[in-house]
């Protein structure tokens, strides 16, 4: 029996042997492609290269990918763990073709692999394949009929179906086109509706699709048509999980070897037996509860270790959710403590081998975890405190339950059985309601611009030569294309903006975070500037494009020396290196879990996005800030090593693959000292010294999981340190004279004694009069201490005198005290008081009262306070919260409380005579 390992080495090993280029799976969390919310399909990674926006040094390629189908219009959680089939994570091997073969070999290729008994030996007459029937005026597949017979299916087990399930597109405009699909036939026992004796195309689990082959042949534009490709390519999906539970016998997914050690192990941390009777019952809800751990403990821990983390939000919204129905399932199994971190070991040690980045992230994964599950404890007991409220009620609405799902983690069976046992009726269109709507609101927050296939102005166009490392200034550089409003034109006249692509140059075009260069393109002269050059970009891999402002008429075939902005150049190239450093920096302090989540460098600043749980004190920053500055003083040199093997520069060279970037075979290193190693493409300055001094400007959150840090180096360093010294000598006007008169003499001691006079905080070591030094912002914290407790002291004493005033006035109230149906009535004003000073206020004249009603106003600066209070003998007859509300509403208000007391605020400071005037019908109307 081939194990899921096996499986996916040999899938690999076939067509490695066959001319494809072996390529690791990419990042669940796609890169630059706002379309995915994760990683879904083999093709992600690939998509620009269908799309003729990339090109690689390989035109056949294959895959085990790592995919998640959780959220969006995949958002099938509920499924998962009570079918054979649903997962959250999964793998998908994958055979592509960009242009090279078509049909023919995709279809020939699979066959071979999966029946050959050399390789999967899978039986022919248990087998079915799919092709397009033609529909909507797009032909029958009528060459992958052929071509199946060919390969020896008979007729009878090719099967036509329509666009919805053997036609293919990327989104509403791109390639596309028809595809086939292999079936296995698992056997009456995988009928999930007890069939016996069903054809093939029933949906009863027993015909299982193993393998699906696209064969994209067309690209359709805005208006719906379908034009063929110029060079048709293949993509292909087979999920891993299906084809082992076929190769090794089994109907469930979770009964193959890849889900075995995981559901053992979860039974082991929920203290459940894990009999035969129970794996065989596959509707049982401890077997059922087991698998959903098992899934759902692959998914966060390949999340988290490709930078996910829990939120509220986006896809960390989908992995709370996914961490937190393992969670409740655990509880279902009677475990009440943390367990799923420790799952995240096991998922480690079974998929390190294909996946080695796992090892890297351990820690950090199961502190992730464990984190989310002390977190959800508290909200799951919250939850479940509210579903018994709700049922001890005798209802449970499907509105009140999907939030309970959706909120508090409260699986949907527990809440159905759970109001099955009280004998009430579960809502379940009302839940099923609140769940499409919450679906929507996902596909929406996830539906970004579909990506367009390349402009053909720029397809046909040979590679740019970079000469950019070398050099600032090109001579000679020949106009291949000019392009306005993106369309191709022959020459740009004066004041015209456009794109120049030029046979080379040594403009670096925008990637990896840094932005292209600026400059010039002068005549042949050498002397006249012909354009402006405002910026430079990739339209399409390998080809560069300048965006310009002509200055005079610029035709194709013109000859340019095209020179780059020295001074823009040089202090991107400063900052681009000091990121390096502080990313290095960064994971000295804070620790190996970071990890670059984003970066942009431009002459004017840098910004480095990582990933780390919490804000980064200000201790900390200081003392990266101290690290990446004695590299900066070391003066290392900058190395630069071109054409590295990735697997040498990953593995010998310890290099650090940076955020959103894709690699091909031979990568660029740059190395500082042994501080830090990164692949990277970027320009950068010759050694650490040239970068002048990093300085740290800020620190934040730019969402969950994610920090972000942004500096200046060189000559923004330098007028960020006048501006301090401004501000120095600023801060030195507004201390004690005696320290002012130092602080003017840039970094003098003062005397101790001198520096406590006004709270600088020095040690107690140093004698009275010895000297110490002494910080500006230390100087200025202290006198602005001072300030605020002198400020705090002469606020308390006018809150004193506003009360003892306001306390006068108790005994001057007795006329305002009326008598309504024989109760007595007190409404009074009393200006300037905040709100506990009207709760002490309305207690004496309760007090005074001994029985009755109370109703206190009071204007502060612009806004209305009222506190009404009730005497507890009369609450049965008049609530304080209902004559407050009334009261409020004349003074463009509202409010509440209990019956004895209640608060309420305003906006009329003008209408609050005449509401506490008409405050004695209010209560009379509610005495009735």
């Amino acid at each position: 029996m081939l194990t899921g390992s096996a499986i996916r080495r040999k899938f690999l090993d076939y067509f490695v042997q066959r001319g494809h280029k072996e390529v690791h799976s990419s990042s669940l969390v796609p890169q630059n492609d706002p379309t995915l919310l994760f990683t879904n399909a083999g093709m992600n990674q690939f998509k620009d290269v269908f799309l003729g926006l990339e090109k690689r040094d390989y035109n056949k390629a294959a895959t085990s990918q790592k995919c998640v189908r959780a959220g969006g219009k995949h958002n099938d959680l509920e499924n998962v763990g009570f079918t054979n089939r649903h997962h959250t994570f999964f793998e998908m091997l994958g055979n592509f073709s960009f242009g090279d073969y078509f049909k023919k070999d995709a279809i020939a290729y699979a066959w071979e692999l999966i029946t050959s008994p050399e390789w999967f030996g899978i039986p022919k007459d248990k087998l079915y394949v799919t092709i397009f029937k033609g529909e909507a005026g797009v032909p029958r597949d009528e060459e992958a009929y052929n071509l199946w017979l060919g390969q020896g299916v008979p007729k009878e087990r090719v099967y036509e179906f329509g666009a919805k399930d053997n036609f293919w597109q990327m989104g509403d405009t791109g390639p596309c086109g028809p595809c086939s699909e292999i079936h296995y036939d698992m056997g009456v026992a995988a009928s999930d509706q007890g069939h016996t004796d069903c054809e093939f195309g029933c949906e009863c689990g027993r015909y299982v699709e193993i393998w699906n082959l696209v064969f994209m042949q067309f690209d359709r534009d805005a208006s719906g048509k379908l034009n063929p490709l110029p060079k048709p390519s293949i993509d292909t999906g087979m999920g891993l999980e299906r084809v082992a539970s076929v190769l090794q016998g089994v109907i469930s997914n979770y009964d193959t070897d890849l889900f075995k050690p995981l559901t053992k192990r979860a039974a082991e941390l929920t203290g459940t037996s894990l009999t035969k009777e129970l794996e065989k019952e596959a509707n049982a809800k401890s077997a059922a509860s087991l698998r959903v751990i098992a899934d759902h403990s692959r998914a966060a821990t390949f999340l988290i270790s490709d930078g996910v983390l829990p939120s509220n939000e986006g896809r960390g919204y989908v992995l709370r959710k996914i961490i937190r129905r393992a969670i409740t399932h655990g509880r279902l199994l009677g475990q009440t403590k943390p367990f799923l971190f420790a799952m995240s070991r096991t998922v480690c040690d079974e998929m390190e081998g294909a996946y080695p980045e796992l090892k890297d992230s351990l820690k950090r994964v199961a502190e992730v975890i464990l984190t989310e599950e002390n977190r959800f404890s508290h909200t799951l007991d919250i939850g479940l405190e509210k579903l018994e409220s709700s049922l001890s009620e005798g209802r449970l609405n499907g509105r009140e339950a999907f939030k309970l799902y959706d909120t508090f983690g409260m699986p949907l069976d527990f809440m159905q059985d759970a109001a099955r046992d009280r004998g009430i009726t579960f809502d379940q269109s009302g839940f099923d309601e609140a769940m499409a709507e919450q679906r929507q609101r996902a596909r929406a927050s996830w539906k970004g611009a579909a990506k367009q296939t390349a402009n053909p102005a720029y397809q046909k166009l040979p590679t740019s030569v970079f000469e950019g490392y070398r050099q600032t200034r090109s001579e000679g550089c020949e106009v291949l294309a000019l392009l306005k409003g993106g369309k191709g034109t022959q020459e740009l006249t004066a004041g015209e903006e456009g794109e120049v692509i030029l046979d080379h140059t040594p403009f670096y075009a925008e990637s990896g975070g840094q932005v292209g260069d600026r400059g010039w393109l002068y005549s042949d002269d050498h002397n006249t500037v012909v354009a402006d050059v405002i910026g430079t970009y990739y339209p399409i891999q390998g080809v560069r494009a300048h965006k310009v402002v002509a200055k005079q008429r610029l035709q194709v075939g013109d000859k340019v020396d095209a020179v780059v902005s020295t001074g823009i150049r040089e202090a991107t190239m400063r900052n681009h290196t000091a990121t390096h450093l502080l990313h290095a920096g960064l994971r000295e302090v804070l620790g190996k879990h970071v990890k670059q989540a984003g970066s942009l460098v431009d002459p004017g600043h840098l910004r480095f996005d990582f990933s780390h749980f919490t804000a980064v004190e200000d201790e900390e920053l200081q003392d990266i800030e101290d690290i990446i500055n004695k590299e900066v003083l070391r003066n290392k040199k900058v190395e630069v090593i071109e054409n590295v093997p990735i697997d040498v520069a990953v593995n010998e060279y310890h290099a650090m693959a940076l955020f959103g970037e894709k690699y091909g075979d031979k990568v660029r290193v740059i190395k500082i000292g042994d501080f830090s190693t990164e692949l990277c493409g970027g320009t950068h300055t010759g050694a650490t010294g040239e970068i002048g001094l990093i300085k740290i400007l800020k620190e934040g959150s730019v969402s969950s999981g994610v920090r972000r840090v942004e500096a200046i180096t060189g000559e923004g360093s330098l007028k960020h340190f006048r501006k301090d010294h401004q501000l120095e000598n600023v801060v030195a006007s507004f201390v004690s004279p005696t320290l002012s008169q130092r602080a003017r003499k840039e970094g003098a001691p003062a005397r101790k004694d001198e520096a406590l006079t006004i709270g600088v905080p020095i040690s107690d070591t140093s004698s009275a009069t010895e000297e110490v030094s002494w910080s500006p912002a230390d100087a200025l914290k202290a006198e602005l201490d001072k300030k605020d407790a002198e400020i705090k002291r002469l606020a308390r004493e006018l809150d004193q005198a506003r009360m003892k005033s306001a306390s006068s006035t108790v005994a001057s109230t007795s006329e305002k005290i009326r008598e309504v149906r024989g109760v007595k009535v007190l409404a009074h004003r009393v200006d300037n008081l905040e709100r506990g000073q009207l709760r002490t206020l309305v207690d004496q004249l309760r007090d005074k009262l001994g029985s009755g009603v109370v109703v206190l106003g009071s204007a502060t600066n612009g806004n209305v306070a009222l506190v009404v209070s009730v005497t507890k003998d009369l609450t049965g007859r008049i609530q304080a919260g209902k004559v407050i509300g009334q009261v409020a509403q004349k003074v463009g208000g509202k409010g509440g409380g209990r019956p004895d007391m209640a608060e309420a605020g305003g906006k009329d400071p003008g209408a609050l005579d005449s509401a506490l005037e008409d405050a004695y019908g209010v209560v009379e109307s509610l005495l009735g």
